[in-house]
């Protein structure tokens, strides 16, 4: 274990992660070298889908608590632990998504569209849609390309993340967004990527 100039406690964990742990937030990077332009972006989130919108606001009830992205330099979740972290972690993110090199991909453009659309107050367009068609499962594709699992505890059923987080099961939390960068990032790779599906932004 490392404390840095500045406090923040940092640690070289079983896996090989780099974690770093700050106010709001805490900090994971990976030094896992891909053959990609731009960045992959996998958000986790909590809350509701509004279902009776077919636009943006089908979106506005959800609230990421985890941002991990993939370069081609390697791999970073940036994640948060409670509830009441939210609004710093969502304050913070602005700033880290300008950094980030383009084009940016992801599997579901129109739900990281839509949730980063309604909690940061404004739109970050994607490039790339990893989906082959609209609504593909991620499953699917796994199957399809026969893509490893990389020990994804959740194994690809994305709503188990919400209940894990909530009990502050980081752990399994923290390996399925590791998981899902490197299985976008093989599918990027094998399958190439499609123009995103439009997506109408409408304010509450």
């Amino acid at each position: 274990m490392l404390v840095d100039e500045f406090g923040i406690t940092i640690r070289l964990n079983t896996l090989g992660w780099y974690q770093a742990t700050m106010k709001a937030r805490t900090i994971i990077k990976e030094d896992t070298i891909s053959n990609i332009d731009g960045t992959i972006i996998d958000l986790e989130t909590i809350g509701e889908f509004a279902n009776e919108y077919f636009d943006s606001r089908r979106y506005s009830q959800v609230k990421p608590v985890f941002f991990g992205y993939m370069t081609k330099e390697g791999l970073t979740i940036i994640c948060t632990e409670r509830e009441s972290q939210i609004k710093q972690f969502l304050s913070d993110l602005p700033e880290i998504i300008s950094d980030l090199p383009r084009p940016f991909y992801s599997f579901n453009t129109e739900f990281e569209m839509g949730v980063l659309f309604h909690n940061l107050g404004r739109q970050v367009l994607f490039d790339g849609e990893l989906t082959k068609e609209k609504y593909e499962l991620k499953s699917s594709a796994v199957r399809e390309l026969k893509l490893d699992n990389y020990n994804d505890p959740f194994n690809d059923e994305g709503k188990r993340f919400p209940p894990n987080w909530k009990k502050g099961n980081m752990k399994d939390c923290i390996a399925h967004n590791r998981a899902d960068l490197l299985k976008e990032r093989d599918i990027l790779l094998k399958r190439g990527f499609r123009k995103p599906d439009e997506l109408r932004f409408v304010k509450l």
